[in-house]
């Protein structure tokens, strides 16, 4: 994940202002302490000469916009770099097979607007731009009226005028009570006042806290959880990443719960669709 930050100073003092701030996420693996990408080619007059760069974005567009002869490595030094792609007469004739899904995935990129110090932060704009969703409590309608909801990006939907990601809403008419979700699990920090506040702000934030949960035989296991306000639930990965059923760690049987939704529905509790709007 890459951020580049809009500054822009006051007319009137020597105050910066924060406008906008773009994200970019690609599936470029962290590089050990002390590594950089770098670009390596030739002058016109022939001499060997290269660059290096923190961003693997910016190396690999480097890269690609090379004429000639040129090598993108991954190292500590020139003198002691591994070559993950080559390119000969301005054309690419050979990408590492390990570099191959960074090299020719495009990156995700999106613009984010703050108006007035208000705006998703970068950490629910960051796990947005993953596939979670955020919490946001003070959001303004166009009629000027304050409301909360939870927000996920449309990467299936047209961009839009600015070539930016829509988003699609989850607010009032769409129950989804994380609180409530959460108390229906057996999750051990849900006894501790403050860890449960945590837990829900990690949460609202997009992030997936580690959970202390306990399966049917009461077998204890650390797991992230994850909001998923579309489908009124919570999913619990391991903490490798691996999906698990959420159905084993339920303090009531599934038919119970499911028994308790009809009877909500009957009451006119149903979830209405989300609503799709551009922020």
């Amino acid at each position: 994940m890459e951020a580049i930050l809009h500054l822009k100073r006051s007319d009137q003092s020597e105050y910066y202002f924060l406008n906008k701030y773009e994200l970019a996420y690609s599936k470029a693996k962290p590089l050990e302490e002390g590594k950089s990408y770098m670009v390596l080619s030739n002058d016109a007059a022939g001499k060997p000469q290269f660059k290096k760069f923190d961003s693997p974005m910016q190396a690999m567009e480097n890269f690609r916009g090379r004429a000639g002869d040129a090598e993108l490595g991954i190292g500590k030094s020139v003198k002691d770099y591994l070559s993950v792609a080559t390119m000969k007469d301005g054309k690419v004739d050979y990408v590492a097979k390990d570099f191959q899904q960074t090299y020719y995935s495009d990156a995700i990129k999106n613009a984010i607007y703050i108006n007035q110090g208000k705006g998703f932060n970068m950490t629910q704009s960051a796990n947005m731009l993953m596939g979670g969703s955020a919490y946001r409590d003070d959001l303004v309608s166009r009629v000027g009226k304050e409301y909360g909801a939870w927000n996920t990006y449309e990467f299936d939907k047209p961009r839009d005028k600015y070539g930016n990601l829509s988003i699609r809403q989850y607010g009032e008419g769409y129950p989804f009570n994380l609180e409530k979700e959460l108390s229906s699990y057996k999750i051990k920090e849900l006894d501790d006042p403050k860890k449960l506040e945590q837990i829900i702000g990690q949460m609202k934030d997009g992030e997936r806290p580690v959970v202390t949960v306990s399966n049917e035989q009461g077998q204890e296991s650390k797991m992230l959880a994850r909001a998923m306000p579309r489908y009124g639930n919570i999913n619990f990965y391991s903490l490798s990443g691996q999906l698990e059923k959420r159905e084993q760690f339920l303090k009531e049987p599934k038919q119970k719960q499911a028994q308790q939704q009809v009877l909500e529905r009957k009451q006119g509790k149903s979830k209405s669709k989300g609503q799709e709007v551009s922020i």
